[in-house]
């Protein structure tokens, strides 16, 4: 059976004086595959992807990328490519420039490194010969895409890479990411939004406090997620909430203003969803039509919330 992993960290720890950065993180991340990191602020992610990166080395522990120990130097491993807290980028160049440049502090020739088909694939052709003072968050968070694909990575390390994306922007680098994973590239993505990290991600590593509360697919932490809250909108919302009622293992957390049952109120409902199914099943019975059903939070979020306070009372 291949073992090989793209990255393999076992036992990491790195304090910045006082503070513990991460304090005995495990990871392991497959080719191939996209692999989330969440967490609060302070948690750890960035300095995690920093190692991978080569911009900073850890304290104790041991860290292989790509079948590759990584040593003492700050320098990135081969094969590696990415950015952490925005790409590096020249306001004064062009973004076709800012990659010429790129190419050439990598001893490649401009001409030939392939500036136009990463310009195209992260959909910035049209404004390729625009000074990069003028674009926005989510253009520079694109040329930073551009930037990292130009070296043609084995593993993508991303730090927030949808920030400031509009919706067709945000699809496009999703395309983009995906492709490579199904090329072979492992990709590895930090982010507050945990819509991306669902969309994206085949496997999610939650940080807290420097350590990691969990790691493994995402759909198992969803699984895992028990009871969540729904919202419904129904076109009678006094007999969907008499039925609520009545439903073992079903209960209502946030209900309309008493005298207020007009057509398409909602109701928020936490519950399983073996009796979320029993709900809807006996409204379909009385005739009460179902116009909404939808999460309040997604399970990876409800999750998040509960592994990081779990760890937190218990700290």
């Amino acid at each position: 059976m291949n073992t090989s992993l793209a990255v393999r960290a076992r036992d990491i720890t790195k304090c910045f004086g006082d503070v513990v950065a991460l304090d005995g993180i495990d990871l392991d991340v497959a080719p191939g595959r996209i692999h989330g990191l969440v967490g609060p602020n302070g948690a750890g992610k960035t300095t995690l992807l920093g190692l991978m990166l080569g911009l900073a080395v850890a304290d104790s522990g041991t860290l292989e990328i790509l079948d590759r120990p990584v040593g003492r130097a700050l320098a990135a491993p081969d094969g590696v490519a990415g950015f952490v807290d925005g790409p590096g980028l020249y306001p004064s160049l062009t973004a076709r420039r800012n990659l010429a440049a790129l190419a050439a502090l990598r001893g490649r020739d401009a001409r030939t490194a392939g500036i136009d088909e990463v310009l195209d694939q992260v959909g910035l052709t049209d404004v390729a010969d625009d000074r990069v003072r003028g674009f926005s968050l989510g253009m520079r968070q694109r040329l930073g895409l551009a930037a990292a694909l130009l070296t043609m990575p084995r593993l993508l390390v991303l730090d927030e890479p949808t920030n400031g994306l509009d919706p067709a922007s945000k699809k496009h680098v999703h395309r983009v990411l995906t492709r490579l994973a199904s090329g072979g590239t492992a990709v590895v993505i930090s982010s507050h939004r945990m819509d991306d990290i669902e969309a994206l991600c085949s496997e999610v590593s939650i940080l807290n406090t420097g350590r990691v509360v969990f790691s493994g697919p995402v759909d198992k932490l969803s699984a895992e997620s028990g009871e969540l809250d729904y919202r419904l909108v129904t076109t009678d919302a006094g007999t969907a909430r008499e039925l609520a009622l009545d439903i073992s293992g079903l209960r209502l957390v946030d209900e309309p203003a008493a005298g207020h049952r007009a057509t398409g109120e909602a109701l928020v409902v936490r519950a399983a969803v073996e009796a979320l199914d029993e709900l809807v099943a006996r409204l379909v019975n009385a005739g009460v039509a179902v116009r909404e059903l939808s999460l309040v939070i997604s399970p990876l979020e409800a999750a998040f919330l509960a592994l990081t306070e779990q760890q937190k009372d218990n700290g």
